[in-house]
């Protein structure tokens, strides 16, 4: 990926200081993030945008993070997305039901700091698109 590509994210979070933090920071690494709350309207944007990886919380209004994810990956248009899960939900059985539906990894929040999700997201988009 040469510096000119910009790497484009989805970021599906409805807390709004965390949000707003990773924003900033993904903006600050010249990452072109983009954001919503809403599960129906994450994959919307998913389809028409075609962002080069999403990072997706598991505990959302309206839709959760694991209806979304299914969502995606049934769909030709975003099935090949990578899928980042960012969340605290994530015990030992639903980190599992996260990979067995296709998500590229899963972050802890509490234990990751807004640096370690950018390497994160770098280093799958990168291996995404080489």
């Amino acid at each position: 990926m040469n510096d000119e590509q910009k790497i484009k994210l989805l970021v599906v979070e409805d807390e709004p200081f965390l949000r707003d933090l990773l924003l900033m920071k993904f903006n600050s690494e010249g990452i072109e993030a983009h954001y919503t709350e809403d599960g129906e309207e994450a994959v919307k944007i998913a389809i028409e945008e075609h962002p080069d990886a999403i990072l997706l919380d598991l505990v959302l209004p309206k839709m959760s993070g694991i209806e979304i994810l299914e969502a995606l990956k049934l769909n030709d248009a975003t099935k090949m997305i990578p899928v980042i899960i960012l969340s605290n939900n994530v015990q030992d059985d639903r980190a599992q039901q996260c990979k067995d539906k296709g998500a590229a990894d899963i972050l802890v929040k509490a234990h990751s700091s807004p640096s370690a999700i950018i390497t994160k997201v770098k280093s799958i988009v990168g291996t995404k698109q080489s």
